[in-house]
C-alpha cells in the first residue's frame, strides 16, 4: 500500500522505552504504600480431595502476622472470572478458597503479614488434612460418572457445527486419512508473575493496581466475588511485564481485595514462579480426532473433526475455547463438507484459560498436521495442496459468521514459497546420515475481536489541552506490546500531531470511558484503533469549524500540521492549537473535546503462513530449529518494528509449543515441571533467525486498512515444525511436544516395521 502518511506505517519506539531500559518503570512488584501489608496464597498439594480440617493456629501465633484467611473465615460466593460483562450468561463455580479441591493448585488459604518473609514462612505452619480423591483427568471424565468434579457433573460443553453433508463426502472413493493428535498444557511463562495491590478506604471503597488485560472486567469479578457494588471498586492498570492471556482473567485482585478490606490495610499478593505454573491459567489441552477426504488431484472434499478439550478444574471459558476452535476451522480452507465436534471436560488439572490464540495453536496443530498427512498419502507437494484449496479474499463464512475480508492467505504462501526457495528444499529432505534436515509449512487464520458474537464497542474522549498536546481517555491497556504508541500513531496521523504530542494515561475504571472488552480477541488495533481514528476524525472537524471562525475562512481553506492551523488561502493567518483553545473558551464559552462510542463492524479474517527448515539428530532425537520464515496477511502494519517483534516473541512461544514446553502431571495429578528447570521455555541461543514478510492490501473496517498479529503469529509455527519432522524422518509424530524421547520411539516403530 503506498500512500502519503506521515506517522503510520513507521517504526516509532514503544512509549515507555525509557523507563523499561533504565529500570525506571514501576510494577505492581515495585509497588509501596504506606503502613503495607504482604499477602501469601497457600495451593494445594493434592488434585482432588476434601479439607477434613486446616489448623492455621500456629500461622496465627507467628509474631508479624496479622491474619489467616480460609474457607472458614471467607465469603464463599460463587463466580466466574472468565465473564466481562454482567449481561454474559456463564457457569458460576470458583470461589476464593476452597474446602473441596479439585487441582494441584486450588486456592485454600492465604496469610497477610507485616513482610513478605513471614507471610512465607507462616503458610509453612499451616496443617491441612486431606481426605483425598482419585484423580481424573479429561479422557476419565468421560467415564468416570460416580466420581463428580461439581455437583452436576465432568462434562462442561459439547458443540457441533456442521456445512455440507460430510457422512456422504467420507465415503466416496476418495484417500480418507485419518489422525489422532493431541496438544498439551503449557504455561505463558511472562517474567512478570501475577501480582496485584489493593488498598480500602473508611468507606469501603476499594482501589486495585493491576497488570490486566480489562480493568472493567476486574472491577465486575471483584464486585461479583464480594458482593459489594462496582461504584466501590476502582481498577487501575498498571505496567506490564507479559501476559499472553494469563492474566486475561482476575484471579488475585478478588481476593487481595478481599484481605484488604478485611485487614483495613493496603495489601500486595504476588505469586511465585511455582505457583504461577500450577495456579493461574494454563492453554487448554486437547486431543483431536480428524478425518479428511481428497481427491487425486488434491482437492479437499471433505472434513470431520471432533475434539476432546481439557477445560482444567472450573469452568472459566473453556467452552469459549472449544467454540473458537470450531469458528477457525471453518475459515482457512473452502471445504463444502465439513464437520466440527467437541466435548468440553472438568478434570482434576490445572484451570485452562487465555493463551495467545485462544485454541487457534490448538485447532491449527490438529488439521495443519493432518493436511500434511494427507499430501503424503496422495503424494503431493503440501504447499501445492494448500493452494488448491485455501480461501480467497472475500469468501464468505460457511456457518454464516462475519465474512471473511480481504483475506490474503494465498498471497502469503505464495510468496513465502518463492522466498523461502522451498521447491528445493522440500526436494532435498531427509538425506541419510545421522543428521537430517527438513522443511515444513503450516497456515493459520484468526480474528479480529467479537463482532458477530459479543458486544463489542469502545467509548473514547480526544481533547486539546492548554499547551497545544491532545489528551485521550480511554479504556487502553498495553500489555507491553506498545497498544499506546499505537493509537498515538493512529490520532497522529488524522490530526497531523506528532504522537509524542499526544497524551494517553492507560485504563482507570473511575475515569475511564467504557470500554466493552479490553484486551482480549486480538481486538485492539482493529477496534480500538478504529475507534481511534474515528474520533480523531471527529475532533479534527471540530478543530477546522472552530478554527475557520476564528480566522474567518472556509473550513475547506483550513490546513493543520504539528499543532498550528493555516489559512491556506491567507497564510500569513495563522494560529496555534494553545492558542485556539484559549480564543473558543473566551469567545464560544467551549472546550475543544470530542466524546464518542465506536461500535466494531466487522471481524475479517487475518491469516500467516509459516515456513520452516529443522535439522534432526536421529541418534538423540534433538531438533535444532534452522530457519522460520513467516507471512502475514495484516491488512497495513501501523508500525512495523512492533509488529516483527510480536513475530519473533510469537514464533519463540510456538517453538516451545511444538517442542518442549509441557506441564507435566503425575498418575495422582500432581505437577511436576513446577519451575524452569523442569518446564522447558526456549531461550536465546536456541532461537533461529526469523524472517518476517508482510502481505499489507488492506482491509475496509481497520484504521488505515490494518488487521491484528499478534494471536495470529503464534498458530502456525508448532505444526510447520512437526510437518518438517515427520517430512524428513518419515514418521508421524502426532502428540505434542516432539521431544526427542518420542522421535526415538517413532523412528525405533518405523526401523521394526521396515
Amino acid at each position: 500500500m503506498k500512500d502519503d502518511l506521515k506517522y503510520i506505517g513507521k517504526t516509532l519506539p514503544i512509549h515507555d522505552v525509557r523507563e523499561k531500559v533504565t529500570g525506571q518503570l514501576r510494577y505492581v512488584g515495585d509497588m509501596m504504600l504506606h503502613n503495607m501489608l504482604y499477602g501469601k496464597l497457600l495451593l494445594s498439594s493434592i488434585s482432588h480431595g476434601i479439607i477434613k480440617e486446616i489448623d492455621t493456629s500456629k500461622a496465627e501465633a507467628l509474631q508479624g502476622v496479622i491474619k489467616v484467611f480460609t474457607y472458614k473465615n471467607s465469603v464463599d460466593k460463587k463466580y466466574n472470572s472468565y465473564m466481562w460483562y454482567k449481561a454474559m450468561d456463564t457457569v458460576k463455580d470458583e470461589v476464593l478458597f476452597t474446602n473441596r479441591v479439585r487441582f494441584m493448585g486450588d486456592r485454600i488459604a492465604a496469610v497477610v503479614a507485616t513482610s513478605k518473609e513471614i507471610a512465607e514462612e507462616a503458610l509453612t505452619l499451616i496443617k491441612v488434612d486431606y481426605e483425598e480423591l482419585p484423580f481424573i483427568d479429561a479422557e476419565g471424565a468421560l467415564v468416570e460418572e460416580n466420581i463428580k468434579i461439581h455437583p452436576w457433573g465432568n462434562i462442561m460443553s459439547k458443540r457441533e457445527m456442521e456445512n455440507g453433508r460430510v457422512d456422504e463426502a467420507l465415503k466416496k472413493d476418495l484417500t480418507i486419512v485419518e489422525d489422532t493428535i493431541e496438544t498439551q498444557k503449557v504455561h505463558h511463562a511472562a517474567m512478570e508473575t501475577h501480582a496485584c495491590v489493593a488498598d480500602s478506604t473508611p468507606d469501603g471503597t476499594i482501589t486495585l493496581w493491576s497488570p490486566c488485560q480489562v480493568a472493567f472486567q476486574v472491577q465486575l469479578i471483584v464486585s461479583e466475588a464480594l458482593g459489594i457494588p462496582t461504584s466501590k471498586i476502582r481498577v487501575i492498570k498498571t505496567a506490564m511485564g507479559g501476559s499472553f492471556g494469563g492474566k486475561g482473567q482476575p484471579i488475585l485482585e478478588p481476593i487481595c481485595a478481599y484481605l484488604s478490606l478485611n485487614t483495613g490495610a493496603p495489601v500486595r499478593l504476588e505469586v511465585s514462579r511455582a505457583q504461577a505454573i500450577i495456579g493461574t491459567r494454563t492453554r487448554n489441552a486437547t486431543k483431536g480426532r480428524v478425518r479428511i477426504a481428497v481427491d487425486k488431484e488434491g482437492m479437499i472434499v471433505g472434513r470431520d473433526i471432533d475434539v476432546l478439550v481439557d477445560g482444567g478444574a472450573y469452568h472459566t471459558n473453556g467452552d469459549a475455547v472449544a467454540l473458537a476452535m470450531g469458528k477457525k476451522a471453518f475459515r482457512l480452507y473452502r471445504i463444502k463438507n465439513q464437520r466440527y465436534k467437541s466435548t468440553t471436560v472438568y478434570s482434576n488439572t490445572p484451570i485452562g484459560g487465555a493463551c495467545r490464540g485462544y485454541g487457534s495453536p490448538q485447532i491449527h496443530a490438529i488439521t495443519e498436521i493432518n493436511i500434511d498427512n494427507a499430501a503424503r498419502a496422495i503424494g503431493m507437494d503440501p504447499v501445492e495442496l494448500r493452494l488448491k484449496n485455501l480461501v480467497h479474499p472475500y469468501d464468505k463464512d460457511p456457518l454464516n459468521g462475519p465474512d471473511l475480508g480481504n483475506g490474503r492467505v494465498i498471497d502469503c504462501l505464495e510468496k513465502g514459497k518463492k522466498a523461502f526457495n522451498w521447491e528445493e528444499k522440500f526436494n532435498n529432505r531427509g538425506q541419510e546420515g545421522r543428521f537430517v534436515t527438513g522443511v515444513g509449512v503450516a497456515c493459520g487464520v484468526h480474528g479480529n475481536g467479537y463482532y458477530g458474537a459479543h458486544p463489542d464497542y469502545m467509548m473514547m474522549t480526544l481533547k486539546v489541552l492548554e499547551d497545544g498536546k491532545i489528551l485521550m481517555l480511554s479504556g487502553l491497556h498495553d500489555l507491553g506490546c506498545g497498544t499506546i504508541t499505537t493509537m498515538k500513531q493512529i490520532v497522529g496521523e488524522v490530526l497531523k500531531i506528532h504522537p509524542d504530542n499526544i497524551i494517553i494515561p492507560e485504563a482507570d475504571t473511575f475515569y475511564s470511558p467504557y470500554d466493552s472488552a479490553g484486551t482480549q480477541a486480538s481486538r485492539v488495533t482493529f477496534v480500538c484503533g478504529g475507534c481511534a481514528q474515528e474520533t480523531a476524525n471527529l475532533l479534527k472537524e471540530k478543530i477546522y469549524k472552530y478554527s475557520a471562525a476564528i480566522l474567518e475562512c472556509t473550513e475547506d481553506a483550513i490546513e493543520m500540521l504539528e499543532g498550528v492551523i493555516t489559512n491556506s488561502e491567507k497564510p500569513s493567518d495563522r494560529i496555534s492549537l494553545s492558542d485556539l483553545l484559549s480564543k473558543v473558551r473566551y469567545q464560544f464559552k467551549r472546550e475543544i473535546s470530542v466524546t464518542n462510542t465506536y461500535e466494531s463492524k466487522a471481524n475479517p479474517g487475518v491469516y500467516t503462513v509459516n515456513f520452516v527448515e529443522v535439522m534432526i539428530d536421529k541418534l538423540t532425537g534433538m531438533v535444532k530449529i534452522l530457519d522460520v520464515l513467516s507471512v502475514s496477511d495484516i491488512g497495513r502494519a501501523i508500525n512495523p518494528g512492533f509488529v516483527e517483534g510480536q513475530v519473533h516473541g510469537a514464533i519463540q512461544m510456538g517453538i516451545g509449543f511444538a517442542l518442549s514446553e509441557e506441564i507435566k502431571l503425575d498418575a495422582k495429578g500432581r505437577v511436576t515441571t513446577a519451575n524452569f528447570s523442569k518446564y522447558h521455555v526456549i531461550n536465546a541461543p536456541d532461537m533461529p533467525k526469523v524472517k518476517v514478510i508482510l502481505v499489507e492490501e488492506g482491509e475496509e473496517y481497520g484504521p488505515f486498512g490494518a488487521k491484528s498479529i499478534g494471536e495470529l503469529a503464534t498458530v502456525a509455527i508448532a505444526p510447520a515444525i512437526i510437518n518438517a519432522i515427520n517430512w524428513a524422518l518419515d514418521i508421524n509424530i502426532s502428540s505434542l511436544p516432539a521431544t526427542p524421547e518420542k522421535i526415538i520411539e517413532a523412528l525405533n516403530k518405523k526401523a521394526k516395521q521396515a
